[in-house]
């Protein structure tokens, strides 16, 4: 193995320590048989290196650890990016995903993550710190965590903005 390989091989290995993961829920899913029931699990997984980049994923398995693992395997290719004002978000922002809405307000310093057990680990993990939400509709964790993605990725910032309409700061 030469020097570079084990170079991105450290680098690798240093980079998958930057990330936190956070397990969501455990869906146990049985099938029937002849002999009984055989139980399968799957795993809703968020993870994030709390500085502007978090990632969810979900992997199945017929063990919980195996399933925890691919869900993080899965987290990892699913990486998004969010843009954050100071420790909050830069403005309002919702989105849907299947019956769940949610809905983010950027919050003042000193007010902390105010969410529901489902979206506070994506939010911690992203790196915002004061933030409000509000979730309508569906309470399905699946679709509530795959809301506050869309609504985190559809945060932009002023300079952003600025660009896309043309006009200067």
């Amino acid at each position: 193995m030469t020097q570079t390989q084990n170079e991105s091989r450290a680098a690798d290995f240093f980079e998958e320590k930057a990330f936190e993961d956070h397990v969501v829920k455990i869906y146990r899913c049985a099938k029937v048989v002849k002999g009984g029931r055989r139980f399968r699990f799957g795993a809703l997984v968020i993870i994030g290196d709390r500085n502007g980049r978090a990632g969810i994923g979900y992997g199945k398995a017929n063990e919980v650890p195996a399933a925890v693992e691919k869900g993080v395997k899965n987290a990892r290719k699913n990486m998004f990016s969010v843009v954050r004002k100071g420790s909050s978000i830069p403005h309002v922002a919702q989105a849907r995903y299947g019956a769940s809405k949610v809905v983010l307000v950027p919050a003042s310093e000193g007010t902390g993550v105010i969410a529901g057990v489902h979206l506070r680990p994506l939010l911690e993990l992203a790196g915002i710190r004061d933030v409000l939400t509000k979730a309508f509709g569906s309470t399905n964790p699946k679709n509530l965590v795959q809301a506050g993605m869309r609504a985190l990725t559809s945060l932009r910032s002023q300079e952003t903005i600025a660009a896309l309409r043309g006009v200067k700061l």
